[in-house]
């Protein structure tokens, strides 16, 4: 039995220093795969809406919609409207990459690099909210309180949001991954055990594989994947939206409001 990582597929070489070679692997496939579905999905749902008399397919889509709308307002706010695709798209991604394994396809999420990805994407939106709060010198300043000497702690303390993020949810994808590859082995290692004295093909058929292993993933692949996503955009709003909450966003409203009567 091996546990290995996303395979390398090609390699095209680019000879470009420092960035070397352009590797396409199991990962990166997959991810095309499920952006692709992903994508005529939301084309096939988003295609003929119509105001009266719509289809199940229109009521499916603004079902949707609707629900994403209310879990970005319940854990943002209402200033944040401009991050419910980002959000939404995060959301979808995270659920396709991990119910891909169901179909024996490479799971992106049990790369590491998937996660880090996202999760670099949220703490630039992170930085760029406490920046656009407090100004660059005071956010750098904050960097050293309660006393300078905790500077190197309140970085990390920083770093350490991405870092988290990423960690969390390609552990719980990864875990999924090699508990479902040991039961397997153990269930064919048991079922040579049991059943082995049977004559001919009869004693080297894995009866114990069959049926189990589909149990099983329907909480190591669907319930957990599912429960992961979710989490990964819970983080994902709760996250940005304390870079600029909600009270300085109505201070700042109030205060354009303000200036636009005086002139």
């Amino acid at each position: 039995m091996e546990l290995n990582g996303a395979k390398i597929l090609y390699t095209i070489h680019t000879n470009i220093p420092l960035l070397g070679d352009f590797k396409i692997t199991q990962t990166l496939v997959s991810t095309w795969i499920v952006m692709a579905l992903l994508s005529g999905f939301a084309i096939w749902l988003g295609h003929d809406l119509k105001l009266e008399n719509v289809s199940k397919r229109q009521a499916a889509a603004e079902f949707i919609v609707t629900r994403l709308e209310q879990f970005v307002h319940d854990n943002m706010g209402f200033h944040f409207d401009q991050y419910i695709p980002l959000v939404g798209a995060i959301f979808a991604l995270s659920i396709g990459c991990n119910l891909i394994s169901v179909v024996g396809l490479w799971s992106p999420t049990a790369d590491l690099n998937t996660e880090a990805a996202w999760a670099i994407v949220v703490f630039v939106l992170i930085m760029y909210y406490k920046i656009k709060t407090n100004g660059i010198l005071a956010y750098l300043k904050g960097l050293l309180d309660p006393i300078f000497i905790m500077a190197p702690i309140n970085v990390l303390s920083e770093i350490s949001t991405p870092v988290s993020m990423a960690f969390r949810h390609f552990g719980n994808i990864l875990s999924g991954t090699v508990i479902s590859t040991l039961l397997y082995w153990a269930l064919a290692s048991l079922s040579h055990v049991i059943f082995g004295w049977l004559p001919g093909v009869l004693g080297q058929f894995p009866f114990l594989q069959v049926g189990l292993p589909a149990i099983l993933s329907l909480y190591f692949d669907i319930f957990s994947g599912l429960m992961q996503a979710f989490i990964f955009a819970l983080l994902t709003t709760i996250y940005i939206s304390t870079g600029f909450p909600q009270e300085e966003y109505e201070r700042r409203k109030a205060k354009r409001k303000k200036a636009l009567h005086t002139a």
